[in-house]
């Protein structure tokens, strides 16, 4: 008997950083590590050395994106993960060479 396919678990490339009581997250779509998104002179390099510090699971990255103080967003799946928790507004994310991208600062009291 056929075992039905396990559905694809979602994966994402993190860097987080920790200072003064900060952290920083930068989170992209797992795919996207090693290509190049250009906008007129903009130029970002998704480098393996920068994002993939380590690679994180969907959950993963749901906890990190409503623990954190500040978030480098890039890549639907993410973006949208922190669209649909109400993180941020579909109208703040920005769109370089197609991909979305958007970074969130949460201000503390």
């Amino acid at each position: 008997m056929k075992m039905p396919a396990r559905e694809a678990v979602k994966k994402y490339a993190l860097r987080m950083t920790k200072y003064e009581g900060s952290v920083m997250i930068s989170i992209c779509d797992l795919e996207l590590v090693g290509t190049k998104l250009e906008y007129g002179e903009l130029v970002i390099n998704l480098t393996k050395e920068y994002f993939q510090e380590e690679v994180i699971e969907e959950h993963e990255a749901a906890e990190l994106l409503n623990g954190c103080s500040i978030a480098n967003l890039v890549g639907e799946r993410i973006v949208s993960k922190a669209i649909n928790l109400r993180l941020a507004k579909e109208l703040s994310v920005r769109r370089i060479s197609g991909i979305p991208f958007l970074m969130i600062y949460k201000f503390g009291y």
